[in-house]
C-alpha cells in the first residue's frame, strides 16, 4: 500500500514539475512576447490542479513515512521551486523500493 501511494506521489510530483517549468518557460514567454494569453491560462490552470494533487499526495506518504517536519517541509518547498520535484525524486524512488520490499517480506 505504501509503495503505490509513493508511486502516485512520485508520478504527480514529475508532472506538476513538469508543467511549472511549462509555465515558466514556455506559457510565460508567449503571453508576453507573442500575445497569447490562452497559454498561460490552460497551462496555468492544469498546473494549479497538479499542484493540489502534490499538496494532497505529499501528506499521504508524509503519514505513512512518518517523515519528520523537516523532510515535511524540504518535500512541500520543492514545489515551490523549478526542478524541485525532479531533485526530491531520488529520495522517493529509494523510499519506494524500501516499502516494495516491505510488502514482499510481509506477503
Amino acid at each position: 500500500m505504501k509503495s503505490k501511494t509513493i508511486k502516485t506521489f512520485r508520478i504527480i510530483g514529475i508532472a506538476e514539475g513538469t508543467s511549472f517549468l511549462l509555465l515558466l518557460g514556455v506559457a510565460m514567454p508567449l503571453k508576453y512576447m507573442a500575445d497569447m494569453p490562452a497559454a498561460v491560462k490552460y497551462t496555468g490552470w492544469a498546473h494549479g490542479v497538479l499542484f493540489l494533487l502534490y499538496l494532497v499526495y505529499l501528506f499521504k506518504v508524509e503519514a505513512q513515512l512518518k517523515w519528520t517536519l523537516s523532510e515535511l517541509f524540504i518535500a512541500g518547498m520543492a514545489s515551490l521551486v523549478p526542478f524541485g520535484p525532479f531533485l526530491l525524486e531520488k529520495k522517493l524512488k529509494r523510499e519506494q523500493a524500501l516499502a516494495e520490499a516491505e510488502e514482499a517480506v510481509k506477503l
